[in-house]
């Protein structure tokens, strides 16, 4: 069964504008499945015996045109909904473009913000950080638990989290892709795991072919996806489209993230990916919540709620 949903009809002008409030989604994960709050606003307590953690995604520091003249206020302005939450989370992760263009500078300023959080952070790149040197200094600097294939894993709480690159081939596919060498390490890493183990899977680009037109897909998923089959909870998380849609096929949910530095252009609305103006007036009067109910034999069930 595979199911795409955009739902309510306001969720257009909502998702146009929201990204400008820096806003990010909060996981809570209660039974060992993930449920998403867009930040903002109280988040629901978790209940007992659950963990919650926050996804953020494409920050774009060193961005300085139209769209967002001052991401670093907007990163910072999610840091600061992540420090208001009424239950901190146990970890966040960041799903790539922490960077604009792989800069040393920019780097430098996002760990000054970055360092903020007082949870474990976990970072995967997007294509603005590997720039110029296929993510050696991305790497060096937010993710030095990487293996030689640009992967790693860790568990929390019986939760399994995979964090894999999918952007080191994207300037000459204008595609995801993970190559041989990590879909290897996939493989290795799933084997031994239950299959009751839910599994959380981080990525940049969209692990399912949202709209390949624009590069929203990953070429080799097919065979990542052919490891993870037999588990009953897969999640896949990704950033890139600076949007939120959602999919859900058979036992595996596919949410993509808003950025915390601008909105951009909805599948097929224009000539390409590109990044929305949004009148400042707006900025904070268009954020929401959104509950997402994730089970491993159903579909997503959302609620989204604007907080004008």
């Amino acid at each position: 069964m595979t199911e795409e949903r955009d739902v309510n009809p306001n969720r257009r002008r909502v998702l146009q504008c929201m990204a400008w409030a820096g806003t990010g989604l909060v996981w809570t994960v209660v039974g060992g499945v993930p449920k998403s709050l867009q930040l903002g606003g109280e988040a629901i307590a978790a209940e007992s015996g659950s963990f919650s953690f926050v996804q953020i995604s494409d920050s774009h520091i060193g961005f300085n045109k139209e769209a967002n003249p001052d991401p670093n206020a907007t990163l910072q302005a999610a840091l600061d909904r992540i420090a208001k939450l009424p239950k901190p989370p146990a970890l966040v992760v960041h799903t790539g473009d922490v960077t604009q263009l792989s800069k040393p500078a920019e780097f430098d300023t996002a760990a000054e913000i970055l360092n903020g959080i007082k949870q474990p952070v976990r970072y995967i790149p997007g294509e603005h950080d590997v720039i110029g040197d296929d993510g050696k200094q991305f790497f060096e600097r937010l993710a030095k638990e990487a293996t030689p294939a640009r992967s790693y894993s860790f568990d929390y709480a019986g939760v399994h989290f995979v964090a894999m690159t999918n952007v080191l081939s994207f300037e000459k596919s204008h595609a995801g892709g993970f190559g041989s060498d990590q879909l290897e390490w996939l493989e290795k890493d799933l084997k031994g795991l239950s299959a009751s183990t839910p599994i959380v899977v981080l990525t940049h680009v969209p692990m399912w072919p949202l709209y390949p037109q624009w590069g929203w897909a990953t070429e080799d998923a097919p065979q990542a996806l052919s490891y993870l089959k037999r588990f009953g909870s897969v999640t896949v998380l990704n950033g890139h489209i600076h949007q939120i849609v959602q999919k859900v096929e058979g036992k595996v949910t596919y949410q993509t993230a808003m950025s915390t530095a601008f909105p951009a252009a909805k599948a097929g609305e224009g000539p390409g990916p590109r990044p929305l103006k949004v009148p400042a007036e707006q900025l904070r009067h268009v954020l929401g919540i959104r509950e997402v109910a994730v089970t491993p034999t159903h579909p997503l069930a959302l609620t989204d709620i604007t907080l004008a």
